[in-house]
């Protein structure tokens, strides 16, 4: 009986992955690329951004004008790097420099995470691509 409720407590603590329990040096890795991507953001650190991202990245926010109109305004890797080394980010005052970072659930090589910044929030895609933990969507909306 023992083994059976020790069985049961691994499964659920592991969200029952058939492959096992995701490690903390992975939570650590997800956080700190999602500070990399932050930080370097507001510091203007390209060569931070770059390595946080996958080169396949997709940044997207859903857009609506008066009319109710939709579009979908969408950034790429190489567009994100080139607006942080261009210092896009170092306009935010320090004082509202956020970089709030919540994991909000890893499997395997996949996590989500939000990011709670100046005066957006993202989601972010997070995978393990050859053995690094790199951000390979971000879908973001601005405060009220």
């Amino acid at each position: 009986m023992k083994i059976s409720i020790a069985i049961a407590l691994s499964l659920t603590l592991c969200g029952f992955r058939s492959s096992g329990c995701q490690t903390a040096a992975d939570s650590a890795a997800i956080r700190q690329t999602a500070l990399d991507y932050i930080q370097g953001w507001y510091t203007g650190d390209g060569a931070r951004m770059e390595r946080a991202l996958h080169p396949e990245l997709a940044k997207r926010i859903v857009r609506s004008d008066s009319l109710g109109r939709y579009r979908l305004d969408t950034q790429s890797a190489m567009t994100l790097v080139q607006n942080t080394r261009n210092g896009g980010g170092k306009e935010t005052p320090e004082a509202n420099r956020l970089d709030a970072v919540r994991i909000l659930d890893i499997y395997r090589n996949a996590a989500s995470v939000r990011i709670d910044a100046s005066n957006w929030i993202d989601y972010l895609q997070v995978a393990k691509w050859r053995g690094r933990w790199v951000i390979v969507n971000v879908l973001w909306e601005l405060k009220p």
